[in-house]
């Protein structure tokens, strides 16, 4: 078995496929999954996986040098921001690496995912609670 923080097979395989600048998206429960992605559905009922619990266990296998978020979540879940600013503070300073954080508009990110390699969707049900993390190297 598995020793990491990290027990989900299908994620795991994700990320260990994964090369500088692909993308992996954690969405939560309401985020459309373009067929043409890889959907890895975690959720079981609302607010389980929180998506909160999903972004800091990905942290902590994937390299990550930016990510993406909707420009919505600053009005419409402040809360959820701040939280997830707290986890990408938490994973710079455990790591080592520095993280940029970039918006846009919500439209633009639903099109966005299509690249992703995979969205990993969570029982996540607070608004614009969506994420795109893009892969950094090691060295």
């Amino acid at each position: 078995m598995k020793r990491g923080l990290l027990l989900n097979s299908r994620v795991s395989s994700v990320i260990s496929k994964m090369g500088h600048t692909d993308s992996l998206t954690i969405a939560d429960a309401g985020l459309p999954i373009p067929d043409s992605t890889e959907r890895i559905d975690l959720a079981l009922k609302a607010g389980i996986p929180a998506f909160s619990d999903v972004l800091s266990t990905v942290l902590s296998e994937l390299c990550v040098e930016r990510v993406v978020l909707a420009n919505e979540i600053k009005d419409f879940n402040p809360t959820g921001l701040k939280e997830i600013e707290n986890i990408i503070n938490r994973y710079e300073k455990e790591s080592g690496f520095t993280i940029t954080i970039e918006f846009m508009p919500h439209e633009n990110f639903k099109h966005e995912t299509t690249a992703s390699n995979a969205v990993i969707r969570t029982g996540e049900i607070k608004p614009y609670a969506n994420i795109i993390l893009y892969s950094g190297v090691v060295f």
